[in-house]
């Protein structure tokens, strides 16, 4: 084998692959992709299960007040109060839930740039605002109102 040859399989099999370095970077940019709508998922399992804390607590206030109002019951405190404490478990999580959702979207942005600054990620991939972030605050929102409105029977849901 002469010499020329030789130095030139060495080269090639030294030098990383410029189709193998883009996929491996196309594949890092689109785990991120992938981890963001992961955390999405999770955050819209958060919503579910505060919607249904915060419906079903409403609702049990609402029915044993109707029932307290038509003179059927003489008293509600109790399940008043639990259909508040429903509400505000529901509330709570969902309160945790939205917190936990910004700082981990907030550490995967961060380490997203520093893939990037170390060339490990080519290209430039929005993380567009959150629909279920969105969705999320506004659910606490009106959970909050909720909650208001039981407690101090002010609102639109008194």
């Amino acid at each position: 084998m002469d010499d020329t040859r030789r130095r030139s399989l060495i080269t090639a099999a030294s030098e990383p692959d410029r189709i193998s370095v883009e996929l491996s970077s196309r594949r890092t940019g689109m785990s991120f992709q992938r981890t963001r709508m992961s955390a999405d998922r999770t955050l819209m399992s958060v919503i579910r299960t505060s919607l249904s804390l915060i419906g079903f607590g409403f609702t049990i206030f609402q029915f044993f007040e109707k029932l307290k109002e038509a003179g059927t019951l003489a008293s509600a405190h109790a399940a008043r109060n639990f259909g508040t404490t429903l509400v505000a478990l529901g509330i709570g999580m969902l309160a945790l839930g939205i917190i936990y959702h910004v700082q981990f979207m907030l550490g995967l942005r961060h380490i997203r740039h520093e893939a990037k600054a170390e060339g490990l990620i080519h290209g430039e991939s929005l993380f567009p605002v959150s629909l279920t972030l969105i969705t999320a605050t506004i659910l606490l929102l009106v959970g909050v109102a909720a909650i208001v409105s039981m407690i101090f029977d002010v609102g639109p849901f008194g």
